[in-house]
């Protein structure tokens, strides 16, 4: 696949329109992110990362994931991507308001668009997403944001990650684990569910059986793909060439990526192994004054 790189005196808004979208997450989960954007805007080249090498990230400190999110972005921008879509809810709760002042390209994440979509649902919302996610309250924020009204139930599933990346998704256990994680939410009467980890709709089947049938569920890639579309084309930089094919590229073992993503694409991905690069932390101006 061809690289488009930064020309040293280029900004990123010259970028031309077939440059790729960059789109990452911790593992697998982002496909179902990369899934929707194939249907919403096939026209698109995609770079796909996944962070295998360090997953899961619901259960690291906010520090660690915005160091993550920095090197991810740093070795994006490299190549030349002209949008970033965090296809992890943890990154886009922890990371997404610090990097988008650091790096200057649109960088969208999931929460207010998912937030948004529950809201015209339902008033009685509930969240299943990481610990990480589920401690920063950012979808509780953003549902009040958008109506003071909702009311909104959150549970940490910490487990849901580890068992979807090791494929046990129709194992006894994890139909029970997940019933666990949902009796809260049905104890309040949620007619709203949000999967608030881009792992989770792989779990569909499982949570639909658990789930009573009113309950809508809301998945925020199919809304955050529908305003990246909106914002590429209001940039002018909406691809009108035939796409490249996606390259995916992890920092773990991409021969154990390709074998369960396969699944979920529905064709063998090609995944290469790459090492991220250093990044130091920005020096505040404070700093910088004195």
């Amino acid at each position: 696949m061809v690289e488009y790189r930064y020309p040293n005196d280029l900004p990123s808004g010259s970028l031309p329109n077939t440059a790729p979208i960059g789109l990452f997450d911790s593992g697998l989960g982002g496909l179902t992110v990369l899934r929707e954007l194939y249907r919403q805007a096939p026209q698109e080249s995609v770079i796909y990362f996944g962070d295998t090498a360090r997953l899961p990230y619901g259960t690291k400190s906010p520090a660690e994931i915005l160091q993550y999110v920095r090197e991810i972005l740093t070795w994006m921008t490299q190549q030349g991507v002209k949008m970033v879509i965090m296809a992890c809810n943890t990154s886009s709760a922890l990371a997404l308001e610090a990097v988008r002042s650091e790096f200057n390209l649109p960088i969208l994440g999931l929460i207010l668009p998912g937030a948004r979509a529950a809201v015209q649902q339902g008033k009685r919302i509930g969240v299943i997403a990481t610990p990480a996610t589920v401690k920063s309250q950012a979808y509780e924020r953003a549902i009040a944001e958008v109506d003071a009204a909702a009311q909104v139930w959150q549970v940490g599933c910490p487990e849901f990650v580890p068992l979807i990346e090791d494929n046990r998704i129709e194992d006894p256990y994890t139909s029970a684990v997940a019933q666990n994680y949902l009796q809260p939410l049905i104890d309040q009467n949620i007619d709203t569910l949000i999967y608030g980890c881009t792992h989770y709709p792989h779990l569909a089947p499982v949570l639909r059986r658990i789930l009573p049938p009113s309950v809508r569920l809301v998945d925020p890639a199919v809304h955050v793909i529908a305003a990246a579309a909106q914002e590429l084309d209001l940039l002018g930089l909406s691809n009108v060439r035939s796409p490249q094919p996606t390259r995916f590229c992890v920092s773990g073992c991409p021969t154990t990526f390709n074998r369960l993503a396969t699944q979920w694409l529905g064709y063998t991905p090609i995944a290469e192994q790459i090492e991220l690069p250093p990044v130091a932390a920005p020096v505040s101006m404070e700093v910088v004054e004195q």
